[in-house]
């Protein structure tokens, strides 16, 4: 009895909201897929859903098309309507809606639920609705599982427009030998000129006064609706469309949340220019603010990052409503929103665009994202108070935002898959059941294969006793496969065969046992690609072991050079700081390298341009010890001293338990062979913004120019910025030089990760930066051997850990308190902004450095510490520095 009274209470509810809402949709479908005619369709929301079962919308004839699929195993997560059931596609399907004309939500459900009867796991599909590609090649699975907690069920919203026809045509394509699914299809109506208006100056796109207007042919796709400072808002609660808004939070960078400002009671007065239906009223009356501290908030930008798709223009929608008491004219909150490091609006004023408090306005822009190779790009949306106007509050405010992907000029919204979460394997391929008839006939060619195995096993060990020793004095007539076919000089890594390599150490695949643990390549475990090719994730014996599979692209020919480099050098390298090479396959000509897996990724994936948390100080410290170690070991802990060339920090590989290692050996290059020889000649190679500029002038490598390049690195940790910017200001740009500016300044602290602001100690940061500084000399006979980098990082750990967090004494009296303040740039590079330009790609060259104009960068952080003198270093040998270190388990 409990459950109808709840279910009339959700009714009431539903029916209230509806009859309360600000627009009745004309055309509105809920389509339960693959449910039973029988059964009451009502969702957990009150919602009526209908039964596609024999529908009309339905179009397809064959009955063959497609079949009913009910899930023996419900999430605690999803609801029985409209995920339990599904209509399973087996060869194209297609829905036909009749509606009015206009722009139409349309809402896709899935539950990719892995079922004895169906593994949603392993679909794969395409959709288009009124001739626009929506997805292509989609896996509900993948998308899942690349979300934040791996929620068990998703829905896809797009809106597509109807105007030439009064039908919404959707049809379902599976993909080459896989099957589609739907759950549940949702069809609403909305409101005209909600999103496209076709008036001057609806749309601006950012950083251009060209002026945008969105065809009606423009199809949608949400990417992101955020209530700003509130909770989520539930799709019975929109104004009628059934829309569904979430938290911010998730979105915010870093530590700088802000402030959440909350007055109940507030009555939205809504405007003919922002009618009641754009967004619920909570929407409007929850925002997030920057706080009441006018200091603070000049010295960092309020803002969200979004993992978006590049190759598509992006509409955002913000929202915004003044309804704090203490704001009530026009230029008493003044601020400036900055769009991927562009100027998307100067001296917003909220009261000034819509005349009043508690009156609601929004802003459009459209934004570029052009397509940079990556499988996904971060869109930054910053918030900082105007320096133009001299507003009573030092503020910033937005309440609601919408991010919206619109489609190409061919119609076309789809975007890969992304790519599979760390946490998640790929699943093992299945093995066809055969018919019972033909397990006789499968015994007896089993047999059969057997005994003629085991002849053919005899045959050749009684020939290899008799020839080996005519093996051993004949050389390689034929290469076997295309390591083999590079040519080498005498005197390069490459000249060893790869049928030497030792085979403890180096274990030989298949190309059926790659083509197993990637599910023959598939591009949805694709995890990394460069001018060599792809990295595959996959998983070896059996699923048991997670690895890393690189590929070479058969069009690469300095790939070849690099791959066989990185095979020889690696297959015989072990050490704890260096990513482990598993083995090779050179089966069919390809030419693969397998790695041990890092869980963790790049060291760039903790600093910038990215969505997991700051590293704390310490971890930093000790990434950087571990990455040092490797580096100490190919320079000293070798017969010949190994080179690595691009040491830059998507070079070092972080496993599950942080333990750093240094990866990537393609451009490697053995050291000098005697002590009567200090250098390598050999054609510049590396990273912009990492290569020695002694090496660049002289084309003379040196193990001090892998010391340059981890200096940069180590500025690079301590500054959460990339060691090149080109649109800064030209003291800027470089990492490496901006640095040296800013300790001959004594302003180090200046461009130090705000996130590490009372995490360092100032005694550490002046050691760590005085080793920094030193790795970067111009010269490299004054830049310290590995050896001396690796002390002098342990001895700044010690240093840490001693806990001289405030103030430290030291000879000669008290510390001195300073204080330093910078200007703010529209996104701090300091705070992993550095925009939507850098040129620290994987497989980018020497040296293609463009420049531009772009605000003055900088953060602000408090130190305690006197200034201790370069000898203090030098006049502490190990006697002494053993004296100082408190903790000694670190040595």
């Amino acid at each position: 009895m409990l459950p109808f009274f709840l279910f009339l209470h959700l009714l009431f509810s539903f029916t209230s909201a509806v009859n309360s809402a600000a627009y009745t949709p004309t055309d509105y479908i809920l389509l339960d897929c693959g449910a039973p005619s029988s059964s009451s369709l009502v969702s957990e929301d009150g919602r009526k859903w209908i039964t596609d079962e024999r529908s009309k919308f339905a179009t397809s004839n064959s009955e063959n098309a497609s079949s009913n699929f009910r899930a023996t195993r419900q999430d605690h997560s999803v609801t029985r309507v409209p995920y339990m059931t599904a209509r399973v596609f087996h060869d194209k399907f297609t829905y036909s809606f009749p509606v009015s004309a206009g722009l139409k939500f349309l809402r896709f459900y899935f539950y990719p639920v892995q079922d004895s009867g169906f593994d949603g796991a392993t679909s794969f599909f395409s959709v288009t609705a009124n001739n626009h590609l929506l997805l292509k090649n989609f896996s509900a699975y993948l998308a899942l599982s690349a979300e934040d907690g791996q929620p068990a069920s998703l829905i896809k919203e797009f809106m597509v427009p109807c105007f030439g026809t009064e039908k919404l045509i959707v049809t379902f394509s599976p993909s080459p030998n896989s099957l589609a699914f739907v759950n549940g299809i949702e069809v609403v109506s909305m409101p005209k000129e909600l999103y496209v208006k076709h008036q001057e100056d609806s749309v601006s796109f950012v950083n251009s006064k060209i002026p945008f207007d969105i065809p009606d042919a423009t199809a949608f796709e949400t990417v992101y609706r955020l209530n700003v400072g509130g909770g989520a808002v539930e799709n019975v609660n929109d104004t009628g469309m059934f829309r569904t808004w979430r938290d911010d939070s998730p979105h915010i960078f870093g530590a700088a949340l802000g402030n959440v400002p909350s007055r109940s009671n507030v009555r939205i007065n809504y405007t003919n220019d922002t009618p009641a239906y754009t967004a619920p009223a909570i929407v409007y009356t929850t925002s997030r603010t920057m706080g009441r501290e006018p200091h603070i908030n000049e010295n960092y930008n309020l803002t969200w990052n979004f993992q978006i798709d590049g190759g598509f223009r992006y509409l955002l929608r913000l929202h915004f409503c003044e309804t704090q008491l203490e704001v009530t004219k026009a230029g008493q909150r003044v601020f400036n929103i900055f769009i991927n490091n562009q100027t998307a609006q100067h001296d917003a004023d909220v009261i000034y665009w819509s005349g009043g408090n508690n009156i609601p306005v929004y802003k459009d822009y459209v934004l570029l994202i052009p397509n940079e190779g990556q499988r996904k790009q971060t869109l930054w949306l910053a918030l900082h108070p105007s320096e133009d106007v001299l507003a009573i509050y030092r503020d910033a405010i937005l309440n609601g935002l919408e991010i919206f992907r619109l489609s190409n000029l061919d119609g076309s919204l789809a975007v890969p898959n992304p790519e599979p979460s760390l946490s998640v394997s790929p699943p093992l391929p299945s093995v066809p059941k055969k018919k019972k008839g033909c397990s006789l006939v499968m015994i007896i060619t089993i047999a059969v294969f057997s005994g003629g195995f085991a002849l053919s096993l005899i045959i050749c060990v009684f020939i290899y006793k008799h020839k080996v020793r005519r093996v051993k004095d004949l050389a390689v007539s034929e290469p076997k496969s295309s390591w083999a076919q590079l040519p080498c000089p005498s005197n390069s890594t490459c000249a060893t065969s790869v049928s030497l390599l030792p085979s403890d150490l180096c274990r030989r695949f298949s190309i059926v046992e790659i083509k197993e643990a990637t599910l023959n390549f598939d591009e949805q475990f694709i995890i990394g690609s460069g001018g060599f090719g792809h990295v595959y994730k996959g998983c070896i014996d059996g699923g048991s072991t997670t690895v890393a599979i690189k590929r070479l692209d058969s069009s690469s020919r300095q790939g070849i050079r690099e791959f066989q480099t990185e095979l020889e050098l690696l297959s015989k390298l072990r050490h704890v700081n260096l990513v482990s090479l598993i083995g090779f396959c050179d089966d069919l000509g390809e030419m693969i390298l397998v790695y041990e897996y890092m869980a963790r990724g790049t060291l760039r994936d903790h600093l910038y341009k990215t969505k997991n948390p700051p590293l704390p100080w310490k971890r930093r410290l000790e990434i950087c010890i571990g990455a040092a170690r490797g580096l100490q070991y190919l320079h000293a802990g070798v017969k010949q001293a190994i080179i690595h060339r691009d040491i830059k920090s998507t070079n070092i590989l972080l496993d599950e338990n942080w333990v750093a290692k240094v990866s990537d050996f393609g451009l490697s290059r053995l050291g000098p062979t005697d002590m009567f020889q200090s250098h390598v000649s050999t054609v510049v190679k590396g990273s912009v913004g990492y290569v020695d500029p002694e090496y660049y002038r002289k084309q003379q490598l040196t193990e001090k120019s892998d010391v340059y390049s981890f200096g940069v690195v180590l500025f690079e940790v301590l500054c959460a910025r990339p060691a090149m910017i080109p649109g800064l200001p030209k003291d800027q740009i470089s990492l490496a030089r901006w640095a040296k500016i800013c300790l001959k300044r004594g302003s180090l602290e200046s461009i130090v990760d705000p996130n590490l602001m009372g995490d360092i100690s100032p005694l550490c940061l002046k050691k760590f930066g005085e080793l920094a500084e030193s790795c970067i000399k111009d010269e490299g006979i004054e830049r310290p051997i590995m050896n001396e980098v690796v002390w002098g990082l342990e001895f700044a750990l010690q240093v840490q850990e001693s806990g001289n967090m405030n103030i430290v004494y030291m000879e000669g009296g008290d510390e001195v308190m300073k204080s330093f303040s910078s200007q703010t740039s529209p996104l701090k590079p300091g705070r992993g902004g550095g925009g939507g330009t850098t040129t620290d790609d994987d497989n980018e060259e020497l040296f293609s450095v463009s420049g531009g104009k772009a605000s003055e960068s900088g953060s602000t952080i408090s130190s305690v510490g006197r200034s201790v003198t370069r000898g203090d270093l030098d006049r502490i040998k190990s006697e002494t520095v053993f004296s100082e270190i408190m903790n000694a388990k670190g040595r």
